[in-house]
């Protein structure tokens, strides 16, 4: 071996730390691009720069939708070079992995569902059937305060109304079971209705995730046989999922009530039989490629053959089920610019319907002079802010809720709706609202917006119509803004946004952000 001067090392020693050096310098190299991508961050140690280490908060649990994702492997211990075209391309199969993986999440299940195709939790009942035969402060919200009270009903002079009142204010808390153990949906109450039998209260509740929860509140909490026994069971319930994302929108036909409708943001409007527990799909676009969110359904109370519906996108639409879908079967117009967060139409005169959009606009429209190309409104009126919905009721009356913190009330009925001729509009001036009445509709991200919803049938000459208040109560409020009651009771921890009145009985329901219902009767 040569032997090294005092001017230097060996060829073979300078070889081998020049190869050391590269070796060092690739590694840095390495370890600087991985924590300027945010793959690796150097731990800070107790002590370092002062600073105390980080309390250990525990991980929250992943939710169902998370298990469909591919789970990534580190490339290095699969034997990829960094920088390779194996690995670009790898990243890229991964990634396109992962919106493969949303997008078969949210495509709309358009075959026939059985029970077992949708049975998701709860008791599958007997026979398989569902039913049996038979603002303060702006943006702030206090909760359990209320607004409306004992002194308020004993002020009252006008006899009509103070008899309403004490009928509404006497409805109670269903008390068979805490409404903290009445879970209905998984997630989110999005929509609610009630089934039109007065014989009992059937509650149907849709979910942020195409969950449909079923209620029959006529059930009696069973009484343990033995006297000293712990068994505390919850209710019947029954958990179905018809839909793969929100259900926007339901109802029952009084003219079929064995069937229920339910539109949803997965494209799709689909009718269950209620005995058979079937779900078919009735509506949606020709291709599944087509992304056609549906925002709110309805029917006219004399014909149990035709859907409307409004999209996320500001179009509204009608298709007559008893005809093959397609382009010259079902009618679409732009009636706004932007999101028709909701819509109705008038139950006396079905073809006129009022759509609240976001755009700021509420507006009445004539089906029977509606152009394709150019609809032109009835009547149109802009808030401050957007207006999330529009309720018609019988005696031609339209209540909104806006974000403006008001419910709006217009009396169309009394402007002579029901003689209106083909082509009849209003002015600015005429088309206002009748009465204002002040209202927290600040619900944030979390809470589903507050829809007003009439008692679509009431059992006097008072129309009412009840909605969420963000204290953990339902205020029900007249046809002139008079409130009428506020409902609540223990057990009620968090706001129950979604109300809803049974068409003709003094029952209303609430549903809340953690997919449980109160029901007062």
């Amino acid at each position: 071996m040569a032997t090294e001067n005092t001017s230097g090392l060996s060829e073979f020693e300078q070889k081998r730390l020049a190869n050391i050096a590269e070796r060092d310098a690739l590694l840095k190299q390495l370890a600087l691009e991985s924590q300027s991508s945010g793959l690796f961050k150097t731990p800070k140690l107790p002590g370092n720069n002062g600073t105390k280490p980080k309390k250990h908060t525990p991980k929250r649990p992943k939710k169902e939708e998370e298990s469909a994702l591919p789970v990534r492997k580190s490339s290095r211990l699969r034997g990829f070079t960094a920088d390779s075209e194996v690995v670009k391309r790898k990243a890229e199969e991964d990634a396109e992995a992962v919106r493969e993986a949303e997008r078969a999440k949210r495509i709309r299940r358009s075959d026939s569902l059985s029970q077992g195709d949708m049975f998701v939790a709860g008791q599958k009942l007997s026979g398989d059937s569902l039913i049996g035969v038979d603002v303060i402060t702006k943006g702030v919200a206090k909760p359990y305060e209320r607004t409306f009270g004992d002194e308020d009903i004993q002020k009252t002079t006008d006899k009509d109304l103070k008899a309403l009142r004490e009928e509404m204010n006497n409805l109670k808390l269903w008390e068979a079971w805490d409404p903290q153990r009445i879970k209905i949906t998984p997630e989110r109450v999005y929509t609610m209705a009630f089934h039109p039998s007065e014989s009992k209260p059937v509650i149907f509740a849709g979910d942020k995730m195409g969950h449909l929860g079923v209620l029959d509140a006529s059930q009696e909490k069973p009484i343990p046989s033995d006297a000293d026994s712990d068994d505390d069971p919850d209710p019947v319930l029954t958990t179905l999922k018809p839909h793969t994302r929100t259900i926007s929108s339901m109802m029952v036909h009084p003219f079929k009530p064995t069937h229920l409708y339910t539109a949803s943001y997965d494209s799709s409007i689909r009718e269950m039989d209620l005995e058979k527990t079937t779900s078919v799909e009735k509506y949606a676009p020709k291709s599944k490629a087509l992304d056609e969110a549906l925002s709110s359904l309805d029917m006219a109370p004399d014909d149990p053959n035709t859907l409307y519906w409004t999209t996320l996108e500001g179009e509204f639409g009608r298709y007559d089920m008893r005809s093959s879908p397609s382009e010259s079967t079902v009618s679409r117009w732009q009636l706004s610019p932007k999101k028709i967060g909701g819509f109705t139409l008038c139950p006396s005169q079905p073809h006129y319907l009022a759509t609240a959009s976001l755009d700021r606009f509420l507006r009445v429209w004539d089906l029977r002079k509606l152009s394709p190309d150019e609809p032109v409104a009835v009547a149109e009126h802009e808030s401050r802010l957007s207006v999330s919905h529009a309720a018609f009721n019988a005696a031609g009356q339209i209540a909104t809720s806006s974000y403006d913190d008001t419910l709006k009330i217009y009396d169309l009925g009394a402007k002579g709706i029901s003689s209106w001729d083909q082509g009849h509009t209003l002015s600015d001036k005429e088309f206002v609202p009748d009465t204002v009445v002040r209202h927290n509709c600040q619900t944030g991200r979390w809470v589903t917006i507050l829809r007003p919803q009439w008692q679509l049938n009431p059992q006097s000459h008072i129309q009412r119509f009840c909605v969420g208040n963000m204290n953990r109560f339902v205020d029900v409020y007249s046809g002139s803004g008079d409130q009428l009651a506020q409902l609540g009771g223990d057990g009620i921890t968090a706001v129950p946004a979604v109300a809803m009145f049974h068409r003709s009985k003094n029952w209303v329901a609430g549903g809340t952000a953690s997919g449980k219902v109160c029901l007062w009767m």
